[in-house]
């Protein structure tokens, strides 16, 4: 699956799909550095999400929109569906089975769906709709990141009402507060307070544990909670309430698609340790305690208690730090989905589903680490505007969980095609887990579905808009290319034509070309407005491959045609970042090395003409042509040198 904005002929040998020499040793996944290090590492940046869950899910199951009484039965059927969620969503599907689906290292969706892409060639009909099920999954991923910082904040700072029942009002100003520093800070990196984040994540589970772990010991009986008859019983009983509380209970396990998604920071086993060892076994202490606290209370004090239990757990003298410890927790998890959402970003843009937009690397040591200014502040502003709109993180946790669960339906449904078609699993074996899988991640969405009305819209809404910009950009470049390509000169025809007939001057002009083959638009009109062409002529197309690194060896491949004429592809993976005029610097076989001072560079830019030839509704190549209006320049995005350029225009009907 390459990108629609890069696409190339193969001149010479490509890059083979799965060959480990794509990927140059310094991206070998974490060579030299020590598990225990990495691990403490992941706790630091991948757990965030699903660590301040506590906070909120345990409450919200009882007191939120479908409220259950605190009795035993309940407390003890929603902590066994707690614990078997995690062991089978968590545990079992993502750390077991998704995350030993990396793309040379890599995790998340569209890394995922590349994979999937890879296994499935030459099966189009299966592939499009695959490819159609990632871009909704990375849709939703956008929604998620916009309410993940606002109702982990917000639930935070909700528990200074608990130190403090005057403290209300300052609840939403204190929350906005803090969102408007942490998205002021993106621009900057998180390169300096980065390593701030694994001692504190370490503190704050090792807190979550304690907690848990003293209310627990006044009450052992809870432990029997780990059961599933508990589950299955409050289904047997109650089914209906059972399937609004699922609704509720998969907050507890919302972060989980995290761990696979940031696979590549830290790599498999360090997150595997993690969570099993240390991160796992804080949480189900903590939702433990909870309950056992619940459990040990009258009637009349656990109603009370069910409205703020993680602060309750921790006595009066220490609420106070808990509250603020819990806040900064809360911001490192919406550090991490910030980042999650800049990286995606980037995978997007890379992978031809969104257009050109300015990307800055916030550290010249880590390569992952990149802001990118639109994204950033369009998540602040929803981030405020969740926050003013919503008021509470119960009414949030009404809008939560719609998109975490369908990425994780979509998620199963991409790991059913890599089991069968991929991996060649026992078709018995792979089916029952899939079919497991399925069940409860159904379960789940169809749950939260049930919230639509009080907020779930919302992540719905994003997760339309977005696919809507993401295929209407892919179909639009798709439909650009062919319109392009159908009138386009054969290279040979080309260079037998007009190269001995124009008048040659000194210097390299290189032609930036997304097209297959032919000779670029940009050329013709330079060759019919000025009536010269340079001594070397090279057509470069950037072309970006379904593995996230290139290595060097394979970055550039070159054709030549005679007459000065050559044809250049320049390979990058999806995680890497185009630079042009580097690779050109050591480019082998045309000729005299490259000069900047002497080299020009001329990009076409294209004006759409809205048509209705076949291809898309009007509408949408209205929003195509405004996409890329405002996408961002070549020149800067490929690092050309702002004064070699010359861009040259004409107008495309699609």
């Amino acid at each position: 699956m390459n990108d629609p904005q890069a696409q190339a002929p193969d001149p010479a040998m490509p890059p083979k799909p799965g060959d480990q020499s794509l990927i140059p040793q310094e991206h070998q996944p974490h060579a030299g550095e020590s598990l225990l290090k990495l691990s403490i590492g992941a706790i630091g940046v991948v757990f965030g999400d699903i660590g301040t869950s506590p906070i909120y899910a345990f409450r919200e199951t009882f007191a939120g929109h479908h409220k259950l009484l605190p009795d035993a039965p309940h407390v003890m059927g929603v902590l066994s569906l707690i614990f078997w969620s995690m062991m089978v969503v968590v545990t079992l599907k993502y750390v077991s089975i998704i995350m030993r689906a990396d793309n040379k290292g890599e995790g998340g969706s569209l890394a995922l769906l590349a994979l999937v892409s890879r296994s499935l060639k030459g099966e189009k009909r299966w592939t499009k709709g695959l490819v159609l099920l990632g871009v909704f999954a990375t849709a939703l991923f956008f929604g998620d990141s916009m309410i993940t910082p606002a109702i982990s904040v917000l639930s935070a700072v909700e528990g200074l009402t608990v130190v403090e029942s005057g403290m209300g009002e300052f609840v939403i100003p204190i929350a906005i507060g803090i969102l408007i520093g942490l998205f002021m800070l993106q621009a900057r990196g998180t390169a300096r307070i980065g390593v701030l984040f694994g001692p504190i994540m370490l503190l704050y589970f090792a807190v979550l544990a304690v907690l848990g772990l003293v209310n627990l010991v006044a009450m052992p009986g809870v432990l029997w909670s780990l059961n599933p008859m508990h589950a299955l019983a409050f289904f047997a009983h109650e089914p209906l309430r059972a399937f609004l509380a699922m609704g509720s209970v998969v907050l507890a396990v919302t972060g989980a698609e995290a761990l696979y998604a940031d696979m590549g920071h830290f790599g498999r086993q360090p997150i595997r340790l993690s969570w099993l060892v240390f991160v796992l076994p804080a949480l189900m202490l903590n939702y433990l305690g909870q309950g056992a606290m619940i459990l040990s209370a009258t009637p009349a004090d656990a109603m009370e208690i069910i409205k703020s239990p993680f602060f309750l757990l921790a006595p009066d003298e220490f609420r106070l730090p808990l509250v603020i410890l819990a806040t900064m927790a809360t911001v490192i998890a919406s550090q991490a989905v910030i980042s999650g959402a800049f990286s995606v970003t980037q995978q997007a843009i890379q992978l031809g589903f969104i257009p050109r937009l300015r990307i800055t690397h916030t550290s010249a040591a880590a390569a992952g680490q990149i802001y990118i200014p639109v994204i950033n502040w369009t998540l602040m502003v929803m981030v405020i505007l969740l926050v003013l709109g919503f008021k509470t993180s119960t009414n949030l946790a009404a809008a939560y969980g719609i998109a975490v669960t369908g990425a994780m339906l979509i998620d199963t449904l991409l790991l059913a095609t890599l089991l069968f078609s991929l991996w060649k699993w026992n078709k018995a074996g792979a089916g029952v887990l899939i079919l497991l899988f399925l069940l409860v991640d159904l379960a789940y969405f169809s749950a939260n579905l049930t919230k639509v009305p009080d907020g779930g819209w919302f992540p719905l809404l994003i997760g339309f808009i977005a696919f809507t910009l993401l295929t209407t950009w892919a179909k639009g470049r798709e439909l650009m290319l062919k319109r392009l390509n159908e009138v386009a000169m054969p290279v040979q025809v080309f260079v037998k034509s007009a190269a001995n007939s124009a008048e040659r001057v000194p210097g390299t002009a290189v032609f930036m070309t997304t097209a297959r083959d032919g000779v670029p638009h940009a050329l013709l009109h330079n060759l019919k407005h000025n009536k010269v062409l340079h001594e070397r002529v090279i057509l470069l197309t950037v072309r970006i491959e379904d593995v996230p690194y290139v290595s060097q060896a394979y970055r550039t491949q070159v054709k030549e045609f005679g007459q000065g004429f050559y044809r250049m592809v320049v390979h990058y993976g999806f995680m890497q970042e185009p630079d042009v005029p580097a690779a050109l610097s050591n480019v082998q076989g045309i000729g005299a090395p490259l000069r900047m001072m002497d080299t020009s560079f001329f990009l076409a830019r294209q004006t759409l003409i809205a048509s209705s030839r076949p291809g898309m509704w009007v509408w949408r190549e209205k929003l195509f042509a405004w996409m890329l209006r405002n996408a961002e320049s070549a020149m800067e995005f490929f690092k050309l040198p702002s004064n070699r350029v010359v861009e040259l225009g004409s107008q495309v009907e699609i």
